[in-house]
């Protein structure tokens, strides 16, 4: 036993030389690397000049600051004075900083290889060591919690409409057109948004455009609760997508500029799950407001607050607590390098270093850059002319009209570059958002049939001289006789009269709905204080028949007419993304994001078969669960690769482009499939498969970023 041990010290102490003598190796040559030649020991803020230095400008202090005798270099951290080993190297585990090391060794050399770097590479290069230092910490969750508010705002205002359109069609009386017209609004709007923000993003900043997107969002919300008229609440809601429309692309643009290069696929892809969050929160506030239609009130007949205009309110809430979470977050810092901004910069990343590793628990670690070399642009110095040139107003005209033209080059620049991820863009999105519209209206289609085998038929009844006291529900009266007959106080719903006689009739007080009298004759016939206006009289003949008191709008109880399955099927299409939201976020750096994209999309193909089995209401939900739990990891991968295929100056630009496109196809795929509801499944199955089939293909010809710095 004593010789064992004797052995076991020897091989310690042996391992811990050897672990000493790669150490030397290591800041050998990080000392012979040139960026740390551009450190200024003689600078007075201790951080250098910028836009000096050595060959790369991007300057390590050598060493950190003393430390105190019994203190732990980086590279042996968890070695004491007796040698001891931290515990990972029992099992032979690397310690992280000589994983870290190691890395950016490997890009050093694959960088000296290379005759002649590109100053946008040499900045990305940097800018990824310095991430790298700063670490993973506490400010990236908290940046983490804010932006997934945005998007979270984001998925909310997809459902807004479609949860509210029940309630609001009644309370505004909309016809299909109308309501076919406020369902499209919405996603016009996010397209046009995608559009602006995205482009202005790259040339304004992240945070600043995220800001006044999500302000426009907010007040345009709020202002639509309280909107009576269907023109200015379809105006109101157009101006909420403009405004929403910017928050895809940049929050995934900021985002990822503050992750480095290991941990961006994973936590890009846990930021995907707010949008799951955003669809049961919208599920489930539905829900608890809309069918109590006390939770209002109402001004005399011009002015009604029902219970889904409180609903449009709440939806507002995820975009004004992440507007009020973006006033404590800072700037991009790889935007301001851009743009030459390096003071900026500088402060911002040693104010993520310094945040994550103090909650760490070691805050004597010391932000160790010195210098940052960037180029400067020529829009910078024309934007830097025109500060100290002109008058105030003068300066303002001339730096809009060059923002718009630095916005509309980057754009036109932007259309070719996205010709790669375009093709998969739009196949995904049109199958997806198809299938969206297409499983609650076949489900709609469904019960209307159960509906419709039910109503009552007469033929040819003669009433004289009654008093109808009860509420009328799906009938169809086909030439009938109604001779001094009183409807006082009741409601009709699903109501038919064809070819019917109404003679000296008093009606009063009727509530209806999908009522309609067809080739009747009525004559000295009262309508007092009802909603049967002429609409409701299709190729009538009127003879001495007067309306009193006519009401406006559609004034059917909403309490029996909200259907909860509406919110139920939402739920469950949320919920249902939660285990290919966690598979995304734990393999997508490991496959990498083409296998998981091209799987994804190919087994989603194969499982709009299934749609064939899709008899009933439960089978129809079953589906819809289980497309949506598969399809979401090519979603995830799709935001992924999308910022990691696109320059800093044009990642924004490039995502709104491509969000623009998504929206377009949304249109285009919602409008396709939901023409076919009733009449077949083949088509809107076949066009779904084909397109993600399609898509899956092409994905899988993407270059794969996995392991790329981003640039």
């Amino acid at each position: 036993m004593g010789m064992q041990k004797t052995n076991d010290d020897t091989s310690l102490k042996f391992y811990t030389i050897f672990l000493r003598f790669a150490e030397s190796q290591i800041k050998s040559e990080i000392m012979a690397d040139p960026y740390q030649n551009s450190y200024h020991h003689g600078d007075p803020d201790g951080y250098g000049t910028y836009g000096e230095g050595g060959q790369d400008g991007y300057g390590y202090q050598t060493d950190y600051p003393p430390q105190e005798e019994d203190a732990a270099s980086d590279v042996t951290e968890g070695h004491d004075e007796d040698d001891q080993m931290y515990e990972g190297e029992y099992q032979g585990i690397p310690h992280p900083d000589e994983i870290k090391a190691a890395r950016r060794a490997a890009r050093t050399k694959a960088r000296t290889a290379v005759d002649a770097m590109s100053e946008q590479e040499e900045l990305a290069e940097q800018y990824e060591d310095i991430i790298e230092d700063c670490g993973h910490g506490r400010f990236q969750w908290s940046l983490f919690m804010v932006l997934g508010l945005a998007l979270m705002a984001d998925s909310v205002e997809c459902f807004v409409v479609a949860f509210a359109l029940p309630s609001a069609e009644k309370d505004m009386c909309l016809s299909n057109a109308e309501k076919g017209m406020l369902g499209l609004i919405v996603f016009l709007g996010m397209m046009f948004g995608a559009f602006i923000w995205g482009g202005m993003a790259d040339k304004v900043g992240r945070r600043k455009c995220l800001i006044i997107a999500l302000s426009i969002n907010c007040i345009a919300a709020f202002l639509s609760s309280f909107a009576q008229g269907y023109g200015s609440f379809i105006f109101f809601r157009l101006f909420s997508g403009i405004g929403i429309g910017g928050s895809v692309p940049i929050v995934y643009s900021y985002f990822s500029e503050f992750l480095q290069m290991d941990k961006r696929g994973e936590h890009l892809s846990w930021l995907c799950m707010f949008w799951m969050i955003g669809g049961i929160y919208a599920s489930f506030i539905a829900w608890g407001i809309i069918p109590r239609y006390g939770w209002g009130f109402s001004m005399g007949t011009e002015f009604q607050f029902h219970s889904w205009r409180v609903f449009v309110l709440v939806c507002a809430l995820p975009a004004i607590a992440a507007l009020i979470g973006l006033m404590f977050m800072p700037e991009s810092p790889r935007f301001l390098l851009e743009h030459a901004k390096h003071d900026e910069a500088w402060m911002i990343l040693k104010q993520v270093h310094d945040t994550n590793w103090r909650a760490k628990g070691e805050p004597e670690r010391v932000f160790t850059v010195s210098q940052i070399k960037t180029p400067k642009t020529q829009e910078d110095e024309f934007f830097e002319i025109q500060s100290s040139t002109g008058t105030a107003f003068q300066r303002w005209v001339v730096r809009t009209v060059t923002l718009v033209k630095l916005v509309r080059m980057c754009l036109c620049d932007c259309v070719l570059r996205v010709q790669v991820c375009l093709p998969m863009f739009v196949m995904l999105c049109f199958s997806y958002y198809g299938l969206a519209v297409w499983f609650p209206d076949m489900i709609k289609h469904l019960q209307y049939e159960e509906y419709e085998s039910k109503v009552k038929v007469f033929h040819g009844e003669k009433v004289e001289r009654f008093h109808f006291n009860f509420s009328l529900e799906n009938q169809v009266h086909k030439g009938g006789e109604y001779i001094n007959d009183k409807f006082v106080n009741i409601e009709m719903k699903s109501v038919k009269f064809e070819s019917s006689l109404f003679e000296d009739c008093y009606f009063e007080d009727i509530k209806s709905s999908d009522t309609f009298f067809e080739n009747c004759t009525i004559r000295s016939t009262v309508f007092y204080n009802t909603d049967l206006y002429e609409e409701r009289f299709i190729d009538c003949r009127m003879e001495n028949t007067s309306f009193f008191h006519t009401k406006k709008g559609c004034h059917l109880n909403f309490a029996e007419e909200n259907d909860v399955l509406i919110y139920l099927v939402s739920f469950l299409g949320s919920l249902a993304v939660l285990p290919g939201n966690i598979i995304s976020a734990l393999f997508m750096d490991k496959i990498g994001r083409i296998r998981m994209i091209g799987g994804s999309m190919l087994i989603s193909a194969g499982c709009t078969f299934f749609l064939f089995m899709s008899f009933s209401q439960a089978a129809i939900i079953a589906w819809q669960c289980l497309f949506c739990g598969v399809s979401v990891a090519a979603w995830n991968g799709i935001e992924v690769i999308t910022v990691e295929l696109y320059p800093a100056s044009k990642r924004a630009t490039a995502f709104g482009l491509l969000n623009a496109t998504c929206k377009l196809a949304a249109i285009l795929g919602s409008s396709i499939f939901a023409s076919f509801v009733g009449i077949t499944k083949v088509v809107p199955i076949l066009l779904s498969c084909a397109a993600l089939v399609c898509g899956g293909l092409l994905a899988l010809k993407l270059p794969e970023t996995r392991e790329k710095v981003l640039q």
